[in-house]
């Protein structure tokens, strides 16, 4: 039935869809949502798995240089050479295979981490309420929607509390919208049709019932996402993306000087062709996109060991760069388990009527769930009485308090709790020690003491008061002339070791910035307990007079942002930004702005469903020390890929540039195309086994910066290195031994080679490289590519590669002239590294 619903539902009532869609309000039952699921999702999910699989392998073979490598071997073996097709094919279908597992092995990571943070809907099924993974809403389905829930369908109203949907993911409107029942003109835009909802959007504040009309790719949503899909790239990827095309402009170039020179002095036209594509795709970056996911892939796994769930795999290099963590106090800095400190009137005595208030209101509430009402809820009362609940007006962050209609055995009570202030602005009354009722402007300088009191004592206050009604629908224009009860104080001690885990952050070169809706006598009491001096802080109030510039200066100066409300949070990081490289961690609604806006956007798994779907991160326990696990790994993974970066920067491409330049002065070519790809092919195994190669504690403790300034220049003085060491090889070979052809080529193929290979273990340190160990899979894979290498001229083989057994003397010296190399490398790479000291 899905997939026939018609796009406009809003032009109809809830029933017509009910019937539609063979639903009730009780919900399908399992048996009719399986059903549905197999119709409509089995046969596209498995395409899509194969699709995207076959995509994966075309994507290994897409660069240009690759195509026309394949191409030019095609046309060479419609001209007969088909002994040299074969072996070009098989190295390069080889590489290609070997890069797509690993790439693909990485993706397979990526999928199980995100379906351990699947977001949850409620769901009515065989007529109880259960959590479903989103994605197994199927349309006929009936949902529960409470603030913070993101809508995983398009649905129509069925019933409706309060409701404020966020919509500007589809409309570009911030502010927002009123929801209801009902129906309306098919012609109704988007912004305007109040009885629907609509997927990606989220629940701001209030309680709905809804039915699901579209799912998937038949979501208005889904339609956009498929017509307009748009990859935000990072600073990392876009800097890797740039060079890449950098490089190979430069071998484009040179391919074809190399072509066109060979061809004037008189070479085979295919094999000089062969030898500039095979050349090209020596000298490109080839590998870099599979090294980058797959480093970044080995990171997530490392990172689901601390308890850290990865949800955009690029996130992790933009994680290294982070030199600022913003978060609020509650849950990391505090132990984030609130306790009720007391329950008290306005001059500070224990209430029982402000007890007795404070635990109907929380044991009744059904919409936003929070820790402060379940810790109301284990309160012990005494009554003589039941009470039942006659309606309720969510909270919102905008009213900033959650009201409650009770009936008791004499009287209907509307009881409001919420921010101090915004109580105190709706009472006109106040119940006093006496319990007698009395205006609330003769005691407002007490009230006010006492407020600033607490919180210079540490503990978070929020006020509860009352009033008697008589009204059958419970709205929020009830909530004026109320009668001022008194506090709820709540305890949340520091954390243990939380000084400890600063100090580390510190340690990676990350400042700590406090973001919280508390007042600022509670933030000074924190930033003392965890070891500010003279703590400076900025409030909600100071930052609505401070101007956009000046605001830039004063946030880096400031340690705790205070009484902050939820839209001055995005405004903060967005200033933070211009001097630092920003992380926030939220799990509230009112952090989805600045997770949004920050550079790395950090969530927690019990975190509303709006906010773990803005993040990059989600973590399993709300702890700073996994952060600070995580920044390492974040540093790990951009370290591995820029060893990638150096070694093809360096000996490649020196050793890719010789061979062109002697290919000028020789009669024959230095080696053969084929013999030029092999050298690809033995060096890309250890290569990818860099991703997981092992980093010095001395680079992942200061942030790693994409900086191309610094790569050119290393490829400029360790290509030039080198190629000093080509020439000698070329003068050792031609000019010392008299070697032939085929001995010439082989002694050139060793080199190359060896000198690729070792070049890796001078590059993976800053230090010398004997005084860092490397990791198990690159130490193994490099010497058995360097055993392969100094053997296959005396396998039966050999002749087919245009090998040959090279003369113990000439082996000898190649042997030498490699030493020589790994000496002067090491020594001009920890030069290099001093001088520069940059990752």
């Amino acid at each position: 039935m899905e997939e026939k619903v018609e796009n406009k539902f809003w032009q109809y009532d809830s029933s017509y869809w009910l019937e539609q869609l063979n639903s009730s309000e009780k919900g399908l039952s399992q048996a009719e949502v399986t059903k549905r699921i197999s119709k409509n999702n089995s046969a596209l999910k498995n395409r899509s798995a194969l699709r995207k699989d076959m995509m994966l392998f075309v994507y290994q073979f897409k660069s240009p240089l690759m195509l026309m490598l394949i191409g030019a071997v095609i046309i060479s073996g419609f001209l007969g050479d088909t002994s040299e097709v074969f072996i070009i094919l098989f190295i390069v279908l080889s590489t290609g295979l070997l890069s797509f597992f690993q790439e693909r092995n990485a993706g397979k990571v990526v999928e199980k981490l995100q379906a351990l943070i699947a977001i949850k809907t409620t769901v009515f099924r065989d007529g109880k309420i259960t959590k479903i993974n989103a994605n197994q809403i199927v349309a006929g389905d009936i949902i529960s929607l409470t603030a913070g829930d993101m809508l995983p369908a398009d649905c129509i109203l069925l019933a409706a509390n309060e409701l404020y949907v966020n919509e500007s993911s589809l409309t570009g409107e911030s502010y927002p919208v009123r929801k209801e029942i009902g129906k309306l003109n098919e012609e109704t835009e988007l912004s305007k049709r109040s009885n629907s909802l609509w997927e990606g959007t989220n629940i701001i504040s209030g309680e709905a019932k809804a039915l699901v009309i579209q799912t998937g790719e038949n979501s208005l949503f889904g339609h956009i996402a498929k017509s307009a899909s748009i990859a935000v790239e990072s600073t990392f990827e876009k800097g890797i993306k740039d060079f890449g095309y950098f490089l190979m402009k430069i071998t484009l170039v040179l391919a074809l000087f190399i072509l066109i020179v060979n061809l004037l002095n008189q070479k085979s036209i295919m094999e000089s062709a062969l030898f500039a594509l095979a050349l090209a795709v020596g000298m490109a970056p080839e590998l870099l996109p599979a090294i980058a996911t797959i480093a970044m892939s080995a990171g997530a796994k490392k990172l689901l060991e601390k308890k850290v769930i990865v949800k955009k795999l690029n996130s992790i290099q933009n994680l290294g760069e982070v030199n600022l963590l913003c978060t609020d106090k509650t849950g990391t800095i505090t132990e984030g388990s609130i306790k009720i400190a007391g329950l008290i009137n306005y001059i500070g005595q224990e209430s029982e009527w402000v007890k007795k208030l404070a635990y109907w209101n929380a044991s009744n509430e059904t919409g936003y769930s929070n820790p402060i009402d379940e810790a109301l809820k284990d309160i012990k009362i005494e009554t003589g009485y039941k009470v039942s609940k006659t309606g309720e007006v969510p909270y919102d962050f905008i009213r900033k308090r959650l009201s409650i209609a009770i009936q008791t055995d004499s009287e209907q009570l509307l009881i409001s709790k919420g921010a101090f202030s915004q109580i105190k602005s709706i009472c006109n009354k106040i119940r006093d020690e006496n319990n007698e009722i009395q205006p609330i402007t003769l005691f407002e300088k007490k009230i006010d003491q006492q407020f600033q009191l607490f919180g210079e004592q540490g503990f978070r206050v929020i006020a509860i008061c009352y009033k008697s009604i008589t009204a059958d629908s419970i709205t929020k224009e009830l909530e004026i002339d109320m009668i001022f009860a008194g506090f709820i104080l709540m305890s949340d001690p520091v954390k243990k070791g939380i000084i400890e885990t600063i100090n580390e952050l510190y340690q990676l070169k990350v400042g700590l910035k406090i973001i919280t809706g508390d007042n600022k006598n509670i933030a000074l009491s924190i930033a003392k307990n965890i070891g500010i001096k003279n703590p400076i802080i900025l409030t909600g109030k100071e930052l609505l007079n401070t101007n956009t510039e000046a605001l830039k200066q004063l946030v880096k100066r400031t340690h705790i942002f205070a009484e902050v409300e939820p839209q001055q949070k995005e405004r903060i990081i967005l200033a933070l930004k211009h001097s630092y490289t920003v992380a926030y961690m939220g799990d509230g609604i009112n952090d989805v702005g600045a997770i949004n806006a920050a550079d790395v956007g950090i969530s927690v798994d019990n975190a509303v469903d709006v906010a773990k779907e803005a993040a990059d991160f989600v973590l399993m326990e709300k702890e700073l020390i996994v952060i600070a696990e995580g920044i390492k790994q974040g540093r790990k993974t951009f370290a591995n890929t820029m060893k990638y970066l150096y070694i093809n920067t360096g000996a490649t491409f020196g050793n890719m540039f010789s061979v062109a330049v002697a290919s000028l002065l020789l009669p024959f070519l230095p080696m053969l195309p084929k013999q030029i790809l092999l050298t690809n092919f033995l060096t890309d195994f250890p290569y990818l086994s860099v991703a997981n190669d092992n980093v010095d504690s001395d680079v992942y403790t200061k942030p790693g910066k994409w900086n191309i300034k610094i790569i050119r220049n290393y490829m400029v003085i360790f290509g030039i290195h080198s190629s000093i060491f080509d020439i000698i090889t070329f003068l050792t070979l031609f000019y010392v031994l008299k070697a032939k052809k085929a001995t010439f080529q082989t002694g050139w193929f060793i080199e190359s080679i060896l000198t690729e290979l070792c070049i890796l273990f001078i590059i993976r340190t800053h230090r010398a490289f004997i005084k860092s160990q490397p990791g198990k899979y690159l130490f193994l894979l490099s010497i058995l590519a360097l055993i392969l290498t100094i053997t296959l001229p005396y396998l039966p083989f050999a002749t087919e590669i245009g090998l040959t057994p090279l003369p113990l003397k000439n082996l000898g010296l190649m042997l030498g002239i490699v030493l020589f190399y790994i000496l002067t490398a090491d020594i001009l790479k920890v030069w290099f590294f001093k001088k520069y000291k940059q990752t």
